[in-house]
Formats: C-alpha cells, sequence, structure tokens
C-alpha cells in the first residue's frame, strides 16, 4: 500500500503566519501538524511509500524537513504552481500526482494539516477487511457547521448516501480528508473526464458511491482541520489538554497565562495577560493583553491589547518609526 499526504495549499486564511511557510509545519505541542502523520506511516510496515502532494512554492521547506527529521518513507512530488490562482484542486492535484507516480496499488489519503485522534494503523485495519473504498467520519455536533463538510449517511457501516455542503445537513456525521481506494478504485481520470468538481475530495467521493459500495470508519475523540486562525489555536489547545505550556527557555515574569496559551523557546513575556494564544520563538510581548491571537517568531509588542489578532514575523508594534 502507498500513502499520499495532501500538503499543496497556501493557507491565504492563515496568512501573514503562513505565507512564507507550509501550515503543516505549525507547531502543536512538541512536534508539527505534519510530523504526528508521517510518523505513524513511518512505523507501519504496509506503507511502502508515502508521497507528499506539495506545491513548488514550498517544495524545498519540505526537502528539507523530511532530510532533517530523517524520515525515510516520504518522497516529494510537486505541483505545477506557485500561487493559489494556479492550483489544479485536491482531485486534479490527486489525479495529477497518481498518473505521475505511476501509483497503482492501494492507496491511503490523508490531509496533512489535519490532527487525528485515531490511529491510521486501525483505519487501514478497517479498509483491510474489505478492500473497498473507505472514508473517516466524525460526529462534528453541530448542524451548522456540517453545512461546510461532506455528510454522511450510513446502513451499518456501508454509506448508504453522501452530501458535500448540504444547505440543510438531516445529521452531523461529516466525511474528514482521511480516505482509503483499493487499486481498482483510483478511476479520478474517469471522474474528471465528465466534468464533475476538481477541488473537493468529497465530490469524488459522492460520485464513486454510485459505482460501489463506500464504507466508512467512524471514531470518537477529536479530529481538528487546521484552516483557519480559530482552528489551529482549538488544536493546540487540545493538544496541551487545554492548559498552558511554556518552554524552559522562554522567559515569563509577572504575566497571567491562561488556558490554552503556548509560549516557546526564546520567547519573551513580560506584565501582560494571555489567553488562548501562541507566541512563537523569540518573540517578545510586554505591557500587553493578548488574546485568541498568534505572534510569530521575532515579533515585538508592547502596551497594546490585541484580540483575534496574526501578527508576522519580525513585526514591531507600537512602531515608532
Amino acid at each position: 500500500m502507498k500513502a499520499i499526504v495532501l500538503a499543496g495549499g497556501y493557507a491565504t486564511r492563515l496568512w501573514p503566519i503562513t505565507k512564507h511557510r507550509p501550515k503543516m509545519f505549525l507547531p502543536v505541542g512538541d512536534t508539527v501538524v505534519i510530523d504526528r502523520i508521517f510518523e505513524e506511516l513511518e512505523a507501519d510496515e504496509r506503507i511502502e511509500e508515502v508521497y507528499i502532494s506539495t506545491n513548488e512554492r514550498f517544495a524545498e521547506e519540505f526537502e528539507a524537513h523530511v532530510e532533517e527529521r530523517g524520515f525515510e518513507k516520504p518522497t516529494l512530488s510537486i505541483e505545477d504552481t506557485t500561487g493559489e490562482d494556479e492550483k489544479f484542486g485536491a482531485v486534479g492535484a490527486l489525479a495529477q500526482l497518481i498518473d505521475r507516480e505511476n501509483v497503482d496499488d492501494d492507496l491511503l489519503v490523508v490531509a496533512g494539516d489535519n490532527l487525528l485522534s485515531f490511529s491510521l494503523g486501525d483505519f487501514i485495519d478497517d479498509f483491510e477487511e474489505r478492500t473497498e473504498p473507505t472514508i473517516a467520519a466524525y460526529d462534528v455536533g453541530s448542524r451548522e457547521r456540517a453545512k461546510s463538510y461532506g455528510l454522511v449517511e450510513l446502513d451499518g457501516d456501508r454509506v448508504v448516501d453522501f452530501q458535500e455542503k448540504p444547505e440543510d445537513p438531516n445529521s452531523t456525521l461529516v466525511s474528514i480528508a482521511c480516505y482509503a481506494f483499493p487499486a481498482d478504485a483510483l478511476v479520478l481520470d474517469e471522474y474528471l473526464a465528465d466534468d464533475n468538481n476538481p477541488d473537493e475530495p468529497g465530490r469524488f467521493v459522492q460520485w464513486l458511491r454510485g459505482q460501489r459500495d463506500v464504507y466508512a470508519y467512524t471514531f470518537d475523540g477529536a479530529w481538528f482541520d487546521i484552516g483557519t486562525p480559530e482552528s489551529y489555536l482549538d488544536t493546540v489547545a487540545w493538544a496541551i489538554d487545554g492548559d498552558s505550556s511554556i518552554a524552559s527557555d522562554a522567559t515569563v515574569e509577572n504575566s497571567e497565562i491562561g488556558s490554552g496559551v503556548h509560549v516557546m523557546p526564546g520567547a519573551t513575556v513580560k506584565n501582560s495577560t494571555l489567553e488562548h494564544s501562541v507566541v512563537f520563538p523569540e518573540a517578545t510581548v510586554e505591557d500587553c493583553t493578548v488574546r485568541d491571537s498568534i505572534l510569530d517568531k521575532h515579533v515585538d509588542v508592547a502596551g497594546v491589547d490585541l484580540t483575534g489578532a496574526l501578527v508576522g514575523e519580525h513585526t514591531v508594534i507600537p512602531n515608532d518609526e
């Protein structure tokens, strides 16, 4: 079996934090998002090779990251795009990768910006019981939230209906970006030739269900799709058990550190109040109140209140110049 980790997005909703770094490299607890996935795939003997589907803009960063971390299975497979307006869409990029790399094996596809609380090994076990297309499904607990995903209706564990981003969802069970396909189900060229949606993998699953049985692996626990500042901060808070995490070489003086706060190595926080926020390495926060915010590396903020702020690397606030 082979695996594809989807890592080709530009994460514009997280700019400027992700303007010059893939969002998959955002720190979550003591690691980064995508390494949680790489570590599981590295350990599973059934996975022979892992393709990282990314873009030209971030290719060097991924190559350096894989080498630095010592992963052996990942191989870069690069989309010929450098900006959001050039993207092929997730399904289009997946189809091109399968053709480019001559993939004709059973295939695991997982989004590199998702934090999964279930074991990918357990998911593969479930798939291997039937060797039929299998999706991971999660109860988001909110019909409003379900509108943003592919809604799944099951008979046992067989998918009997699938609606992509329904206006009026009748349940809260949705498909997440984790799929397993037998080799004979990788008919993406046929799907795209019918002028179907090239951007949303759920549309392919919806179409595929009309051709053959599709099954769902349901799980409890947690799932985070890191696409917005809010979801990233919630992911960090979950990873540190809703508490706070302060690096041993960070400096925190005369400050109130609330829940869901991660202060990274070399950062300095003085005379400030922080809540549900992330302070990246070597940032300085002094005489501030910071809530629901992300402060990038080498930021220097003083004497301000920040709520829902994204402060890019090397920014100085206030800037007396």
